[in-house]
């Protein structure tokens, strides 16, 4: 069956930084576009950074443009997260997913994504 498992979260203080990762089975990744959502205590899940099929096209959110960023590596079936200059409002437990889709486009709406991580905890200290 397909799985999505999650890592690289942890504590960490203001400006500093943490990659999480993401390893997929169980389904062809290279056909999937990924994205990175996250969910802050109290509050709904957000969208947080897109990726293509390819890794040519990637999409992010405006609280974390510049800070954050997606890449993937097809051979190793896995989208990383690069969060650099890390805030206190970035705390969140994050989740990747994956989408089945046809062409090498980028998928920002929650109810696109077919598959999802059981996500991995990022705590920033102020």
């Amino acid at each position: 069956q397909v799985q999505l498992v999650e890592s690289g979260g942890g504590l960490v203080q203001a400006g500093g930084s943490l990659r999480l990762s993401c390893e997929a089975s169980g389904l062809t990744f290279s056909t999937y576009a990924m994205g990175w959502f996250r969910q802050a205590p109290g509050k709904e899940r957000e969208f947080v950074a897109a990726i293509s099929r390819s890794g040519g096209r990637t999409y992010y959110a405006d609280s974390v443009k510049g800070r954050f960023t997606i890449s993937r590596d097809n051979a190793k079936n896995t989208v990383y997260l690069q969060m650099n200059s890390l805030k206190p409002e970035d705390t969140a437990v994050y989740y990747c997913a994956a989408d089945r889709i046809f062409g090498d486009t980028i998928v920002t709406k929650q109810t696109m994504y077919d598959y999802w991580g059981q996500g991995t905890q990022v705590t920033v200290s102020s």
